[in-house]
């Protein structure tokens, strides 16, 4: 035995060393023939880094609208040591890849890095049934329930900001701060019946999720599980003693939680589609992270446009105060054509989540809306796309690409809305003709809660205050922030994302 084990070793070493090359083999071998390799692309600016740093560097679209202007809508660049990777802003290419997600998933690090803190079960990682499962939680119904706790938090907001003006007439405040404490309040109310009270007392639990480190991830993750536990624990009994005594809780019934975990009670689930507390409990950290994000950060962007268009501030407070009410419903928050194109035009302009990248899981072609000709002088109307290969949707760029949207495609105009170019209708996202929300079958479910939120925030803020840049207009820069496109002050990066604002009392009558 004592022979046979050397052997036994070196066998199994050596078949792992073969199945080693065999996978660096195939991998060079997709590398070096991928048609992409042939589609026209920058050259590369590092042979470690490709055109990685460039990227990464980026504080707008304009470096993929270089790109798609002087090598039209689908290109290629490099990546770590010369590999080849796909970027597109074809239409026709965005849509096919959208809504095929059984074939164009994140990449395996993206998914792995957002499991580490939200769980394996987060609806940012699951693919299928499971994230089909979560669906119901944000309804049309349950967005009109949930409305009065938006105007709750943006009153609250508006009196926090009244008493800080006081008797001085005027206050500067950091919108996107405050935008972030009350999408934190809200969605801990509308998400799990928890009061956070942030505005009152601000504490930054987001700081748990935004680490670096393995262990601080880790600490995060069982900060956000323990939470978690009991919170599910607590819409468990609720539910169980709503039905036992035949009682509607109401917006404790209604929380984000309470009616995830009772669509995953309905006998209508097949067992397979069923999440497991585990998988619940993931949640609770996917609702803070991702439930404020695009709310808190798409709000503060939205003050910064009317901050450089008095007329459109103007033209959107008239439109609001023509409501006789200051607690509106959904519906009639819904009823208001220029706060919704302001709404729209503002995450157009500013995209809270500005590119994604996808991997294929399988051999695809992909189809264009326009033909493009290689470097072998073929022109292509499809790219034959190999699995493990890499593309990049840079949203922001397509959202402000002036072949979609035409001359002005950088400028805050809500009235395009009225009347959008033919162009913008090819565009696959699920909300607004813009990939805010991104499109297809795994795109944001939760859009209707976020639009809805921050148009109640828009309606009570904007009635009740005059708004003004605190610094000059070209001192407000986006930057990318745990992948995430926020205002900062560019002369005073050390102090991270921030937009200070001036806010005055508007005179009513």
């Amino acid at each position: 035995m004592q022979q046979l084990l050397p052997k036994i070793l070196g066998s199994a070493i050596c078949a792992l060393g073969f199945y080693g090359v065999l996978k660096l083999a195939n991998f060079l071998h997709r590398e070096l023939t991928s048609s992409v390799r042939l589609l026209p692309g920058p050259p590369s600016t590092s042979w470690i880094y490709g055109n990685l740093k460039e990227i990464s560097n980026l504080e707008d679209s304009r470096l993929h609208e270089e790109w798609g202007r002087v090598y039209r809508h689908t290109t290629q660049y490099k990546g770590i040591l010369g590999m080849v990777r796909m970027c597109t802003t074809d239409p026709k290419a965005v849509n096919h890849i959208l809504m095929h997600p059984d074939i164009y998933q994140k990449p395996a690090a993206t998914r792995h890095a957002l499991a580490s803190i939200l769980g394996e079960g987060s609806l940012l990682v699951v693919e299928g049934g499971k994230h089909k499962t979560q669906n119901p939680a944000f309804g049309l119904i349950q967005t009109r329930y949930l409305t009065e706790i938006f105007i709750e938090k943006a009153i609250e907001l508006r009196d926090v900001w009244a008493f800080q003006i006081g008797e001085s007439g005027s206050a500067q405040i950091d919108a996107l701060s405050w935008m972030s404490r009350t999408a934190l309040d809200v969605i801990g109310l509308a998400g799990f019946n928890y009061m956070l009270s942030l505005l009152q007392n601000f504490f930054p639990p987001l700081r748990l999720i935004e680490t670096k480190t393995s262990r601080d991830r880790q600490a995060a993750r069982e900060v956000m599980s323990r939470i978690g536990s009991e919170l599910l624990a607590s819409s468990k009994a609720g539910i169980a003693r709503a039905e036992k005594d035949d009682l509607d809780n109401g917006l404790q019934s209604r929380s984000l939680l309470s009616l995830l975990v009772k669509a995953n009670m309905s006998a209508s689930v097949p067992g397979r589609q069923k999440m497991s507390d585990e998988d619940v409990i993931d949640q609770v950290a996917t609702f803070i992270a991702a439930g404020h994000e695009t709310t808190g950060t798409g709000t503060a962007w939205a003050l910064f446009a009317l901050t450089q268009n008095p007329r459109v501030q103007a033209q959107l407070r008239e439109e609001l105060l023509t409501v006789l009410t200051d607690i509106p419903s959904m519906e009639e928050l819904s009823a208001l054509p220029y706060l919704d194109a302001v709404i729209r035009e503002t995450m157009r302009l500013y995209a809270p989540l500005p590119s994604t990248t996808r991997v294929a899981h399988a051999d695809d072609v992909l189809p264009l809306s326009t033909p493009l000709t290689d470097s072998k002088g073929n022109v292509r109307r499809s790219i034959v796309f190999k699995k493990g290969q890499w593309v990049s949707i840079p949203v922001l760029a397509m959202n402000r690409s002036k072949s979609i949207w035409g001359e002005d495609a950088w400028e805050f105009k809500p009235e395009r809305w009225h009347s959008l170019p033919d162009a913008a209708h090819d565009i696959p996202g699920i909300w607004g003709n813009t990939l805010a929300f991104m499109g297809g079958p795994r795109a944001c479910i939760g859009w209707r809660f976020a639009v809805t939120e921050m148009k109640a925030l828009l309606f009570t803020l904007v009635r009740s205050f005059e708004l003004e840049l605190a610094v000059p207009p070209e001192e407000i820069v986006g930057k990318l922030s745990a992948v995430v496109y926020r205002p900062m002050v560019k002369s005073n990066r050390e102090a991270g994302n921030a937009l200070p604002l001036i806010v005055k009392p508007f005179p009513r009558g």
